[in-house]
């Protein structure tokens, strides 16, 4: 059975990799080149490699609609976003195209093509290492996955533009999609939290999405994306996500296994790919000034930088459309630029910590969108997290004449909160020199109400770090995330829904004891 095979090749070369201090992904890109070279033994036949691509498709799907259950519009549709990724397409394309012509043996449309395939970076992989770091909600995270959808839009122009297919008119009904958000809202509600709530992220990233936006000419990807974003403002978004993670993760081992098994390289592929992955350095310092030019801070701009360093999977579909005979050359390029990136992006924090002092030069002398507080002032208490737990608490304490302060790492929310009133600046609890920099003198009390239990968990560490004496409280859906938070340093952490079932029986025995009276 060739699936027995598949798992066991990709455990086997997955459990190498993570031995070897590698990513588990690079052995099952080597799980996918030794299934290719020893396919005569196997009998891989063709629909064997058909039924692989269709589950690599689905992980995809189901990657980009998770990615869109963590995505805000409002942190897509920013300058340091749109700007530089346009920007960087047109100078790198800029940059590969006359090379190309100039020592491949290929015509100007394959050389163009070429070109642009090399441009885009992978939403898979970026994805996937800003995941895995839990850094998809940190500015730089939102950043790069920002660039990345841009990206992915470019890429599928250029395949429809490729392709000759022409978009069905019934596809301009997809700008009435927001209108279907009350209906997936009352969906998402009443499917619980077991194999329901399963069955409903597949059925929209897979079939409503993937499917339907096939049926009208666009592409899958874009319609798993778009139903994944339609839902990001969901309170349960992020539970959805979660109960989609061990799928996900299955299916992506079936593309990074396609990747590989797509045929065994040449020298002429694997010289193509090596001198190729020679100027990933360029991309990467492309992404970093144009990030500095539009106002980023060194260290935003270098995380955000070293996540899209790498080739795309996207790349490879444009090629296969009209030059297959690329595919593999491309393919092996791929591989390497996913071994590199990998890599890099392990230490790329330290790396960063290392440069730091000759890279924060470089920053424009200006107000960045990542500014992060140097001093908290005068203020009491600090609430981390503006979400609808962290703007209660923001407000009862202000209520009763408190001097309050709140942090959020969300841009979007911190210029709403603004709006409203509240005294909060923008921070992410992950960065380690907003940790270093930071002045709480005066403050005495510390709430933690981020979304993320990992966020909850650092936050109480450096507090402590410090040398924070003050309370710290936060509050948690598990309780074994709440003892995880308090083993960090946290005072006390209350549990949600126990605290919110407790209240309600309190407000009942009032309402009791007044009626007796």
């Amino acid at each position: 059975m060739i699936e027995a095979t598949w798992i066991a090749f990709a455990f086997g070369l997955g459990l190498v990799a993570r031995r070897l201090g590698l990513p588990p992904l690079i052995g099952y890109l080597g799980a996918g080149f030794a299934l290719a070279a020893f396919d005569n033994q196997l009998g891989i036949t063709r629909q064997d490699s058909e039924i692989l691509g269709h589950l690599a498709h689905l992980g995809v799907l189901l990657l980009l609609f998770t990615v869109g259950l963590k995505l805000k519009l409002g942190n897509l549709a920013r300058p340091e976003v749109v700007g530089v990724c346009l920007l960087h397409f047109i100078l790198l394309f800029g940059l590969m195209l006359p090379p190309i012509l100039l020592f491949l043996d290929v015509s100007w449309q394959d050389g163009l093509m070429l070109s642009v395939a090399l441009t885009f970076s992978s939403t898979v992989l970026a994805a996937k290492i800003l995941e895995s770091r839990r850094e998809l909600r940190a500015f730089h995270g939102r950043v790069a996955i920002g660039v990345l959808i841009v990206q992915d839009l470019i890429a599928l122009v250029v395949m429809s533009l490729a392709s000759g297919r022409a978009p069905s008119p019934w596809a301009l009904l997809v700008f009435l999609l927001p209108l279907l958000r009350p209906l997936l809202y009352r969906l998402l509600d009443r499917s619980g939290h077991e194999e329901l709530l399963v069955l409903l992220g597949l059925m929209l990233a897979l079939v409503v999405g993937g499917e339907g936006f096939e049926a009208v000419g666009l592409s899958s990807e874009l319609g798993a994306l778009a139903f994944g974003v339609l839902l990001a403002k969901h309170p349960r978004a992020n539970e959805l996500s979660d109960s989609l993670w061990s799928v996900k993760e299955v299916f992506l081992v079936g593309f990074f296994l396609q990747i590989g098994i797509g045929g065994l390289p040449d020298v002429h592929a694997l010289v193509f790919a090596a001198v190729i992955s020679l100027l990933l350095p360029l991309k990467a310092l492309l992404f970093f000034f144009l990030f500095l030019a539009f106002r980023l801070r060194s260290r935003s701009a270098f995380l955000s930088a070293a996540s899209l360093t790498h080739y795309s999977e996207f790349g490879l579909i444009v090629i296969s459309v009209l030059m297959p005979q690329w595919l593999v050359p491309l393919a092996i390029t791929l591989a390497f630029s996913f071994i590199l990136s990998a890599q890099f992006n392990r230490v790329s924090a330290q790396f960063y910590d290392r440069l730091a002092s000759r890279l924060i030069p470089l920053e424009r002398n200006i107000r960045h969108p990542d500014e992060q507080p140097v001093s908290l002032g005068d203020a009491q208490i600090l609430v981390m997290g503006m979400g609808r737990s962290g703007r209660a608490a923001y407000d009862y304490l202000h209520e009763k004449g408190y001097r309050v302060v709140s942090l959020d790492s969300d841009p979007e929310k911190v210029e709403r909160a603004t709006r409203d009133g509240r005294n909060i600046l923008y921070a992410d609890a992950e960065d380690q020199t907003f940790w270093q920099s930071l002045e709480m003198n005066q403050t005495e009390a510390v709430i933690l109400t981020m979304n993320d239990a990992e966020a909850k968990i650092i936050a109480c560490h450096k507090l402590r770090e410090k040398g924070f004496k003050g309370l710290v409280v936060s509050h948690a859906l598990y309780e074994d995330v709440a003892r995880q938070i308090e083993a960090a340093g946290a005072d006390h952490t209350y549990l949600t829904m126990t605290e919110a079932g407790a209240g309600l029986a309190q407000s009942v025995a009032e309402q009791l004891e007044g009626r007796a009276e």
